[in-house]
């Protein structure tokens, strides 16, 4: 009987420390859950944050340049971190095709950067992207405008509502640079004015915060600066244009400057 007893307490204690293991299994497995579903909630607008405001977690630069401050993703160059060539962090979290982008800028007065998308990795410089991009500058001389950064130049200037088309022989060597001219695309046909491109700068913040929002679908891309709509483009050359890519933000070659960005949200379509 004693050996029963002892049998029966012996399976009894295996079997509670089976259901506490369970029990701790099934709350790991909420966690991991719980963590998860944070990484992919999206706001009631259907964006998703992709900067956590207190790492680079996702992001991939040169911490040389880029940085956390204050909650905001910060790019940075100083008088002896000065720039050979433009230099991007670039988010991890997948290539975009058709999507919505938020975020909130602030750049320095000596400042030039961009948010580029739509992009592709360069091989022989480190953390540069080419591809599209809305321009940001602290003289607000750019701002807004679809400028294609290593490839096509300015493809909008901000006030413009522009249709690219495909430039004669564009399997020439060399036609690329060759219809470049003047810092500017010259296979584009100018549709329509959203406004004089002064008019458009007294919307935008010097040295403070505004919101950006880029609206790619398909082959159309528009540009909003503080929901004034800056440059529209349509990209009919078939040849250059990209449907998906990278996307990241910059600091520019030049002075020392500063630039901020923060609520960064995605929504892809």
């Amino acid at each position: 009987m004693k050996k029963i007893y002892k049998n029966l307490a012996a399976c009894l204690t295996l079997v509670f420390a089976l259901s506490i293991q369970s029990c701790k299994e099934t709350k790991k497995e909420q966690v991991v859950e719980e963590e998860t579903s944070q990484e992919v909630v999206t706001d009631a607008d259907g964006f998703m944050s992709i900067f956590d405001g207190k790492t680079l977690e996702g992001w991939e630069g040169d911490p040389k340049y880029w940085s956390v401050e204050n909650g905001n993703l910060t790019g940075t160059v100083t008088p002896e971190t000065l720039l050979e060539n433009n230099t991007f962090i670039v988010w991890q979290g997948g290539q975009p095709s058709d999507f919505e982008l938020k975020l909130e800028f602030k750049i320095a007065e000596a400042g030039n950067s961009g948010i580029n998308y739509r992009s592709e990795k360069i091989d022989t410089i480190p953390h540069a992207l080419r591809g599209y991009q809305a321009d940001i500058d602290g003289k607000i001389r750019y701002t807004g405008q679809n400028y294609e950064e290593k490839k096509r130049a300015t493809l909008a200037y901000r006030g413009e509502k522009v249709i690219i088309n495909t430039q004669d022989n564009p399997d020439e060597p060399g036609s690329l640079r060759a219809n470049v001219q003047r810092n500017c695309w010259q296979s584009r046909e100018v549709v329509e004015s959203l406004g004089e491109s002064d008019s458009l700068k007294t919307k935008i913040n010097h040295e403070d915060w505004n919101e950006v929002h880029l609206v790619i679908k398909g082959n159309r891309l528009q540009h909003y600066v503080n929901g004034v709509l800056m440059s529209d483009v349509t990209d009919e050359d078939s040849v250059n244009r990209m449907s998906s890519g990278h996307l990241g933000v910059q600091v520019h070659v030049g002075p020392p400057m500063k630039v901020e960005f923060k609520n960064i949200r995605l929504k892809e379509l």
